[in-house]
C-alpha cells in the first residue's frame, strides 16, 4: 500500500444469468494504520479476497491493520475463519489486528458483531466503534 492510497476492489458473483457485487474492499492509510474498508457479503465466495487483501498488507510491511466491518452485512463460518486466520496472521509478525464495529456492542450491533458474539469469539478481537477511534494508540477497544 503506498501513501495516501485508496483503491476499491470489487467481488463480483454470478446468479441466474446476471452479476452483481457481493464485496468490495477498498484499502486506505491512516499514519501508521492499513486500513481495509469491507462491505457487502463476506461469505465462501467472497472471503479469499478479504484473506488476500490481508496478506498482501503483511507482505507490503504493515504491521498495524483495522479491518473496517462496519458496513458488512452478512458473514459466515468463511468470513469468521478468515477474521481469525487474519488475527493470528497479524500476531505471528508482532502485529495490530483492529476491528471496526458498530458501537452498540456485541448483541444488538452490526451483524458481523451478532455473528462473532454467538460464535463466543468475539472476545479475540479489539473492537472500535469507527475509524478515529481504531487509529488513536490512546483509545481503549469496546467491551466484550
Amino acid at each position: 500500500m503506498s501513501s495516501g492510497c485508496n483503491r476499491a476492489h470489487p467481488v463480483r458473483k454470478r446468479a441466474k444469468g446476471f452479476e452483481r457485487v457481493s464485496l468490495k474492499v477498498a484499502e486506505d492509510e491512516q499514519g501508521p494504520w492499513a486500513v481495509l474498508q469491507v462491505s457487502g457479503e463476506m461469505d465462501l465466495v467472497t472471503s479469499p479476497a478479504v484473506r488476500q487483501h490481508v496478506h498482501d498488507a503483511v507482505a507490503d510491511g504493515r504491521r498495524s491493520l483495522v479491518l473496517d466491518l462496519s458496513e458488512v452485512r452478512f458473514c459466515d463460518s468463511s468470513g469468521v475463519g478468515v477474521l481469525i486466520a487474519a488475527r493470528r496472521l497479524m500476531r505471528s509478525c508482532q502485529g495490530r489486528l483492529r476491528l471496526i464495529l458498530p458501537a452498540q456492542g456485541a448483541v444488538d450491533g452490526s451483524h458481523v458483531n451478532r455473528v462473532l458474539a454467538a460464535l463466543g469469539v468475539r472476545r479475540l478481537f479489539e473492537v472500535y466503534p469507527d475509524l478515529h477511534t481504531a487509529v488513536d494508540e490512546a483509545a481503549a477497544p469496546l467491551s466484550a
